[in-house]
């Protein structure tokens, strides 16, 4: 043994500081001290600022740094600050996607023990936070939190931008992506992003099919236990909001909503493009589609295309050659019921819409529309073989067959063909005989009535006409 080298002393086991209360032990009598705090209650350290008390100084001083700002650890990977050690000790795991913490029955895992407890609760049912005022329970405390702040009215956070309050500052977060429009949550099939978490988990059934919510009188599934909520007023006959105006009820407080602007007026969505304004988003949402030229509804029978998963339906009758709706006067039957209502008009008389510059009447609105555009000289529908123009649709089409040659309407008795089908319903009269239109003067009877409007200027001209 080097004689230059000291000797090294043995080391002795220092003197044990053990709670009365509780059988831990402890190497330091400071820390004795600081544990008897536990079952005394006391709290010696203030804060000077907001006078809340801490059980240990460095509870104090960790707490000093939300007055501060100070953050004095910081992620090498993403920069994000906090104001403990152990916090950011916590958020490394996010990047290194380490979840030791997992549940024994459902498997799912986490990164720190204290979110397992929480969850933990999940399978056992227990809530043992309880709001004094209303009874609720809650699995854990920070829920309580939040809750309060509906009876104390409390909303402490709130957007720069447009001064909007939240509870909570996760729901603030949220609001934030209105502004920024931020969306990133993405489906990783379809490439849809979405703004919420939750809004990419019920996108994702649609994928799966999965609808976990049903419903017990009838069997019907869904993705949202909302959907399921909603859907049960219907077994129950449940309505409970109803319009002070008009007596209506309704099963949705968005429906009485969207039900009052028929009162109102009010139409706050408006086209961006042509200034057109609508009573509902899904209106300009379809709306929108004129301009787009977006028709993403085709018919597997014949490749017609439709802008309305509705049109297309209807369409479909047209193949089915189903007519469910009749006439009870003449027997006349449509596909729609629409169709049929427009169509008694005929019977009853009934012209509702009226021109405010010359009088004139109509059955039907759209007819209004159309007659509209002979005062204004709007003729918004173009050939582009000719650069002819139309007050509506229907006319270019049928004038596009000129360019084209089509005859569409055939004579099932005698092969002829025709370009409108008005054309072919005078031409069955020369087989049928028919000839509904009779002169009053001469009974004389004609297959059309400008034949007969003709007849009574030559004939008649001096006599009452029709």
């Amino acid at each position: 043994m080097d004689p230059a080298q000291p000797l090294k002393t043995p080391r002795t086991r220092g003197k044990t500081y053990s709670c009365e209360q509780r059988d831990k032990t402890f190497t330091l009598s400071s820390s004795l001290k600081q544990h008897m705090r536990i079952h005394t209650g006391e709290k010696p350290f203030e804060c000077g600022l907001c006078g809340h008390v801490f059980t240990q100084s460095t509870s104090l001083k960790n707490h000093m740094r939300i007055h501060t700002g100070e953050r004095p650890y910081s992620c090498e990977q993403c920069d994000k600050t906090f104001t403990l050690s152990s916090s950011l000790k916590q958020h490394m795991k996010i990047h290194t996607g380490e979840r030791p913490y997992s549940c024994d029955e459902c498997g799912k895992s986490f990164n720190q023990l204290s979110g397992l407890r929480k969850h933990k609760r999940v399978h056992d049912g227990l809530k043992p936070y309880m709001c004094e005022q209303c009874g609720k329970t809650f699995s854990r405390s920070e829920h309580l939190e939040c809750h309060m702040r509906i009876h104390t009215g409390e909303r402490p956070y709130s957007c720069e931008q447009c001064e909007k309050t939240f509870i909570t500052s996760s729901h603030l977060k949220q609001h934030m992506r209105i502004h920024t429009g931020e969306r990133p949550f993405e489906c990783g099939l379809c490439g849809h992003v979405f703004t919420h978490s939750t809004s990419l988990k019920y996108h994702m059934r649609i994928h799966t099919g999965e609808r976990p919510y049903s419903c017990e009188q009838c069997d019907k599934t869904f993705t949202l236990s909302s959907s399921l909520k909603q859907h049960m007023k219907i077994h129950t006959g449940e309505r409970p909001y109803s319009c002070e105006q008009c007596d209506k009820t309704f099963t949705h407080s968005s429906s009485l909503k969207k039900h009052m602007r028929i009162h109102t007026g009010e139409k706050p969505f408006e086209c961006g493009l042509c200034g057109h304004v609508f009573t509902h988003s899904r209106s300009l949402k379809y709306h929108m589609r004129i301009h787009t030229g977006e028709r993403p509804y085709s018919c597997e029978q014949c490749e017609k295309t439709f802008s309305l998963s509705s049109s297309l339906k209807q369409h479909m009758k047209i193949h089915a050659g189903e007519k469910e709706y009749s006439c009870d006067e003449c027997g006349k039957s449509f596909n729609q019921l629409s169709g049929l209502r427009k169509h008694k008009r005929v019977h009853d008389g009934l012209k509702p819409y009226t021109c405010e510059q010359c009088g004139k009447t109509f059955s039907w609105s759209e007819h209004l529309e159309r007659h509209m555009r002979i005062h204004t000289g709007e003729r918004p529908y173009s050939c582009e073989q000719c650069d002819k123009t139309f007050i509506t649709s229907s006319h270019l089409k049928q004038h596009m067959r000129i360019h084209t040659g089509e005859k569409p309407f055939e004579c099932g008795m005698c092969g002829h063909v025709f370009t409108h089908s008005k054309s072919l319903t005078y031409h069955m009269r020369i087989h049928t005989g028919e000839r509904p239109y009779s002169c009053e003067q001469c009974e004389k009877s004609f297959t059309q009535s400008s034949h007969l409007k003709e007849h009574m200027k030559r004939i008649h001209p001096r006599e009452k006409q029709l």
